[in-house]
């Protein structure tokens, strides 16, 4: 039986970089493949391009900044929804979807979307962040997520919430995957002190979450090695942190370290991990999920990562050997140690696919959308 088309709009803040943006941009996509009608609202951005060019529509308006001002986007994204006939509303952020949600709940009841909220983030928990538990669905992308809302939302009824996890493209990040020559000569040419080194890859924000004294101190501790190793901080400086930037490298210059390089954010990375010996995850407060230990261990890098969170959770699920207790800089530096000599394979198999994670997701809307319709 073929499916209903369906008129979805997702909002977000904005769509710049990052997991909420791609998987925005992911369900899109494949809602445009499937003959679904596909709206994003947001502040714009550079993945505007992409999104537009994929087949959906893209409506900007400034829908995540916090400020009283932006509930002047309630009315004009109700009458976008009416307009539309949208039979989903899929929040995926806090502002957006205080927004989103006062547009919904005066909308009459025959013509009313469903309902949807992803809940991406471990929020601190508070009555601006119930928003994400409020859908008619709620979507954890972890165990991990699934375990906060129950801990700290415990009112949402169970059988609303539905774990879909993020998902890796193996066609995108193939097991054993090399980057071509010009590539490799172009990357060791703009970092000539990765040439003939042992290279550990952290990738994320340059925020003090992510782990990036621990590395300096990893480094410290491997300096006896008679191979070098260089630690490589992949990230773009984002405004305001240039603070914590500066302490990095301060602490590392006070440990006699020349062998942490920052490359910036970069859009290659299925070339960097690739090129990495192994990939590191050292978050200090959980996260909700470890898309960057999924992709890696999907070409078969070794990961080693912090065992907290969703980080923890993939590492638990895919590749425990992997896993160290959170913080525990000598178990850390053991384990690479380990690693770099002998690594435990990494399994030829990956359990959450880009593919499940989009079956599942537009099923749901599938779902919500048919008890909508049969409540009108």
């Amino acid at each position: 039986m073929p499916e209903s088309k369906l008129t979805v709009v997702q909002v977000v803040p904005a769509l710049h970089s990052g997991g909420v943006e791609r998987g925005t941009l992911e369900v899109a996509a494949e809602l445009v493949r499937r003959g679904h009608r596909s709206l994003v609202v947001s502040g714009g951005g550079r993945l505007v391009e992409q999104l537009e060019a994929e087949g959906s529509e893209h409506i900007s308006w400034a829908i995540g900044r916090k400020s009283p001002a932006t509930l002047r986007h309630v009315r004009p994204l109700r009458r976008l929804l009416i307009e539309r006939g949208a039979n989903i509303l899929h929040a995926r952020s806090r502002t957006p979807a205080w927004v989103a949600h006062l547009a919904w709940r005066r909308m009459p009841t025959a013509i009313r979307p469903a309902w949807v909220t992803t809940c991406h983030g471990l929020h601190s928990v508070s009555r601006y962040s119930a928003i994400m538990t409020s859908g008619q669905r709620v979507i954890a992308v972890s165990r991990t997520v699934e375990s906060y809302i129950r801990e700290n939302y415990p009112a949402v009824p169970l059988d609303r919430v539905r774990v879909i996890h993020r998902g890796v493209d193996p066609a995108r990040f193939p097991r054993g995957y090399q980057p071509n020559p010009q590539w490799r000569s172009q990357w060791l040419a703009a970092h000539p002190e990765l040439v003939g080194a042992r290279v550990l890859a952290l990738p994320g924000r340059l925020t003090r979450l992510k782990g990036h004294l621990d590395l300096v101190e990893l480094l410290r501790r491997l300096g006896h090695r008679d191979a070098p190793v260089v630690g490589l901080v992949i990230g773009g400086e984002e405004s305001g942190r240039k603070g914590y930037v500066r302490e990095i490298r301060e602490r590392a210059a006070e440990a006699g370290l020349k062998n942490l390089v920052f490359a910036g954010h970069r859009p290659d990375i299925r070339e960097v991990y690739a090129a990495s010996d192994l990939v590191l995850a050292l978050s200090r407060r959980p996260e909700s999920f470890g898309r960057t230990v999924l992709e890696a261990l999907s070409l078969g890098v070794p990961v080693v990562g912090y065992d907290l969170g969703g980080v923890g959770e993939v590492l638990g699920e895919i590749y425990p050997a992997g896993r160290v207790p959170c913080g525990d800089v000598d178990q850390l530096a053991e384990r690479v140690e380990q690693f770099l000599s002998d690594p435990p394979p990494v399994p030829d198999s990956i359990p959450w696919t880009l593919k499940a994670m989009l079956d599942q997701t537009i099923d749901l809307y599938h779902e919500v959308a048919g008890v909508a319709a049969r409540a009108s």
